[in-house]
């Protein structure tokens, strides 16, 4: 059942396109993330799923009701700001209360709500406090209390992560997981970060220049992206020519590829992961190399290598590191290589 339908949603700013026949569904009670680069549109359909934009084509449904030319406080939607919006003047208590107390809920009623929301993010026994005395991972909260106070059928979280420091985020994102899941709430969640939003994603829409370029979920993605630009945003990547031979076979130079989609006849472009790639003593088979040079990067050690097909990035576990010159030969594993479509 679709908690969210978007069908062909356009929306121009004078000349530019911000959003050209978007459509996607997010299932009830499962999260999807509109992730792309500053400019792409994800913030902007964000905003007209919300009301705070009038789309110039397409139609918006929550359920089985259409919410496109709704006023914002009719359409149900919960939307946590990426700066929070929080009063500072307001207390935590009343900050949450506030939404609701426009939408003309009783006083008793708005604090009682207000007080379930807290203790439901966390914060209970904060209310008390007023917004700038709290740090940045519990304004975040006390924004997302305030958005689920009001019991919304959609929650729209615009980079909520952007403003807490990098050694929360990863906290932060795993709570915002957990609470998604375990109130099963139907969340659309916008970041430019791609291992953000392969953290805590059910579906990942990807945008670029206005358009919804690929969909689907985290591993698919990742690991079959159709385009050149969906390999190089998802990871890294590297992409090489390729032949497809009329018996539908794939090689890269003298490696075989294979691929979940029939490739016509002729040239290729394969994508592949640093982590796809297998070093190995120099031999006969494979794919002959050379290290130019390598880089101690933590968990692995990055190889940058001179190949027939063009330089090649490859992460290899901890061994002892090849010095520049090294011969070796690359083989190809079952992960992270992709023939592209287009």
């Amino acid at each position: 059942m679709s908690g969210l339908a978007i069908r062909g949603l356009g929306k121009r700013y004078g000349d530019v396109v911000a959003a050209s026949d978007v459509g996607f569904d997010v299932p009830q009670g499962s999260l999807t993330t509109l992730l792309g680069p500053s400019g792409c549109g994800k913030t902007t359909v964000l905003r007209l799923v919300a009301g705070l934009e009038t789309p110039d084509a397409g139609s918006i449904h929550v359920g089985e009701r259409e919410i496109t030319a709704l006023a914002p406080e009719h359409r149900n939607v919960g939307l946590v700001f990426q700066s929070y919006a929080l009063f500072p003047h307001l207390t935590v208590e009343q900050n949450v209360m506030f939404s609701m107390q426009a939408a003309s809920c009783a006083e008793a009623q708005a604090r009682s709500r207000a007080q379930a929301a807290l203790e439901t993010v966390g914060l209970a026994g904060l209310g008390h406090r007023r917004a700038p005395d709290l740090s940045g991972g519990q304004q975040q909260r006390v924004a997302l209390a305030r958005a689920l106070a009001l019991a919304p059928a959609v929650l729209l979280l615009d980079e909520p992560l952007s403003n807490v420091d990098a050694r929360l985020r990863r906290s932060l994102r795993e709570e915002i997981r957990a609470l998604q899941k375990q109130l099963q709430l139907t969340v659309v969640y916008v970041t430019h970060d791609q291992h953000e939003a392969l953290a805590v994603s059910d579906q990942i829409v990807l945008m670029h220049e206005g358009q919804v370029v690929q969909s689907g979920s985290p591993q698919d993605l990742y690991e079959r992206p159709r385009t050149e630009f969906v390999a190089a945003f998802m990871g890294e990547a590297g992409v090489f020519d390729a032949v497809c031979t009329a018996d539908r076979r794939i090689w890269l130079g003298p490696l075989e590829v294979t691929s979940d989609h029939a490739a016509q006849p002729g040239p290729v472009r394969v994508a592949v992961r640093p982590e796809a790639w297998r070093l190995g003593p120099a031999t006969a088979s494979g794919l002959a190399a050379s290290v130019l040079r390598h880089t101690y990067v933590g968990k692995a050690i990055e190889y940058i290598l001179a190949t027939p097909i063009g330089p090649v990035l490859a992460f290899s576990p901890h061994t002892t590191a090849l010095d520049a010159g090294a011969p070796v030969s690359l083989s190809l594993g079952r992960h992270g290589v992709c023939v592209l479509r287009s």
